[in-house]
């Protein structure tokens, strides 16, 4: 798994959540109070989160074993917490199939799209 695969699924989960904060939806750009602004920047929250275990990618080669498995359970959670939310969005037509992967099947696997 490369940093690539977090950026692909940030990016496509991004895209579908900015929308929600538009004036439009009545969120009040999700700073309202109110329980739909408050689900949509917890959700925002859990990606940017999720997503930010990317940065532990660079540094697994060069980690001690015993580091080097953290860093692989901490970006497999992370993975999966990002698919779990991206999968949510599976019938759009932007959706790659290696959001449905699990972070061991995408070592050294070619982008899906």
């Amino acid at each position: 798994m490369d940093v690539q695969h977090f950026t692909r699924i940030t990016a496509f989960i991004e895209a579908r959540l900015t929308p929600l904060f538009a004036a439009e939806t009545g969120s009040e750009n999700g700073f309202a109070m109110d329980d739909t602004s408050r689900a949509l920047r917890a959700l925002r929250g859990a990606v940017l989160e999720a997503s930010a275990v990317k940065g532990l990618i660079g540094r697994r080669a060069e980690a001690e074993p015993a580091l080097r498995r953290a860093i692989d359970q901490s970006v497999e959670h992370h993975w999966d917490v990002l698919r779990g939310i991206a999968r949510q969005w599976e019938d759009h037509p932007d959706f790659a199939r290696e959001f449905k992967r699990h972070a061991w099947e995408l070592d050294g696997a070619p982008a899906a799209g």
